[in-house]
């Protein structure tokens, strides 16, 4: 099982596929095995080589309890570790929701390791739509507590997806809440962001109108929207997401080639 150290922290990571690489990030209590699930790795993986991460506090990486652990620069260093551990200079990126955070965090900490940046329901503003107090105190009566009040709103869950949830430790999920969430330095990068990048959001996700308000600003941005799909519908609508990403991924590609030449 392969590994990343970012001081003393070990970040686990998958490889699937060959081609330019392509980072996927998830969202919260998620892990790298749902791009597995919805069937992201499957319709990548032909084309790019998809570098697959669990974040801190979850999956199979390290889950410290101290929130300043949690930083979005010790996140994006991370996703650094890896790609220096796999050897590679230059990458694509993919994150949804945190795993979008994340993505701004690299537009701040690290933009000359990334060729492109896609975003999924995210944006970086400070949000009402982040109900940190309401998942704190859910994760503290345990995950069982966090999933039933889940299937209570969204109705039920997927087996598999149930399971990864119950897998989650809830005490390295309420250090990440309680992080420095670092998006007052970003906003104010936003109009200076040079770096390609798709935006993309469902447009019933809270997310929405600070996500489609972003776009406006980025210098070179594209932006999605799915009419109807909220959060957590979008994430799993890879049938609706991956085209748009791999539209945005082949044109950046043959740009890139016609400056060779």
């Amino acid at each position: 099982m392969p590994y990343a150290n970012n001081n003393s922290v070990r970040i686990h990571y998958q490889v699937e596929g060959d081609g330019p690489p392509l980072v996927l990030q998830h969202g919260f209590t998620s892990s790298l095995q749902t791009w597995y699930a919805y069937g992201y790795v499957a319709a990548l993986q032909q084309g790019y080589q998809l570098i697959l991460i669990d974040a801190r506090g979850h999956g199979q990486s390290d889950k410290p309890y101290d929130p300043q652990a949690y930083a979005l620069q010790r996140r994006v260093e991370d996703v650094l570790a890896v790609l220096d551990a796999l050897q590679i200079d230059t990458a694509h990126y993919l994150g949804y929701s945190m795993g979008g955070r994340i993505g701004f965090g690299i537009a701040r900490y690290s933009p000359e390791r990334f060729a492109s940046l896609i975003i999924g329901g995210m944006h970086p503003y400070e949000s009402t739509s982040d109900s940190a107090q309401e998942r704190t105190a859910l994760l503290q009566q345990g995950m069982e507590a966090y999933v039933t009040h889940a299937e209570r709103h969204h109705g039920p869950m997927a087996p598999d997806r149930k399971a990864r949830l119950l897998a989650n430790d809830p005490e390295a999920l309420i250090a990440s809440i309680r992080a420095p969430r670092g998006l007052a330095e970003i906003d104010k990068l936003i109009p200076d962001m040079i770096t390609p990048c798709l935006l993309y959001v469902g447009e019933a996700d809270g997310y929405y109108i600070g996500a489609q308000e972003c776009a406006k600003h980025l210098p070179n941005a594209r932006f999605v929207s799915f009419p109807g799909l909220d959060h957590t519908q979008t994430s799993q609508a890879s049938h609706l997401v991956v085209p748009h990403v791999t539209q945005f991924l082949h044109e950046l590609l043959q740009e890139e080639r016609a400056a060779r030449r």
